[in-house]
């Protein structure tokens, strides 16, 4: 069975929860990561092979100094550190970027693993299963995706930005903005421009910016650790 091939009911480790209401669960997430063949980097790193996997370990990705720590001290993401992560991010990763409160109920936890397990091809051999990787929000034309945003410009524009958002990265109950890829980040302001994204403060901030004002601060928050 090939790398994009469904994985079979009885291929599924039952031991874990309910894949397929773990799909829905998984809504959750779709925001920052990615799962699936064509699974790439984003807010978050993608999910493919997260069981078995060192913390903080994925190429291409910069993470919060909290979960490279980890990494270094060698902390793996086994079932049971996954499920301590996503009851509590903070409580196991006291620094993490990840803005997400956590799953307080156990079968959502369970179920939403078992999914990812079917992403994951160790310990126990389960091929990876057919794409899920979250789709654009807002499509932007190629020339809107290629503005190299000046990050010193982006400082200047920042100041609105920092009154809500904590500029070292950390979560207080509004997500945090540091480190973002640059095309997520003016993706998402674009989506929040055209309200698309439903927040009325983001949308009037989004809405005053030009294409050229929004690489800007992409450039620089995403220049930033």
């Amino acid at each position: 069975m090939g790398l994009g091939a469904p994985v079979m009911a009885e291929q599924q480790d039952t031991r874990i929860g309910d894949a397929e209401a773990g799909e829905e669960v998984y809504d959750l997430c779709v925001g920052c990561h990615e799962v699936g063949p064509d699974a790439g980097n984003g807010i978050g790193p993608h999910l493919n092979g997260i069981f078995g996997r060192r913390a903080g370990s994925v190429e291409g990705f910069r993470y919060s100094r909290g979960l490279s720590r980890e990494g270094r001290l060698g902390m793996d993401w086994t079932l049971e550190t996954l499920d301590a992560y996503l009851e509590n991010p903070k409580a196991l990763v006291s620094d993490t970027r990840m803005s997400f409160d956590g799953l307080e109920d156990k079968t959502d936890r369970d179920n939403v693993l078992a999914y990812l397990r079917q992403f994951s091809d160790s310990p126990q051999d389960i091929p990876e299963s057919a794409p899920t990787g979250r789709a654009r929000e807002v499509e932007l034309s190629s020339e809107t995706l290629a503005i190299a945003g000046d990050p010193e410009f982006g400082e200047y524009l920042s100041n609105e930005c920092t009154t809500c958002h904590r500029i070292d990265g950390t979560y207080d109950g509004i997500p945090g903005i540091v480190g973002w890829p640059e095309e997520d980040f003016v993706i998402a302001m674009h989506a929040y421009k055209r309200k698309i994204r439903p927040h009325p403060v983001m949308q009037m901030m989004a809405g005053r910016l030009s294409d050229e004002e929004i690489a800007a601060l992409a450039a620089y928050f995403g220049d930033l650790e």
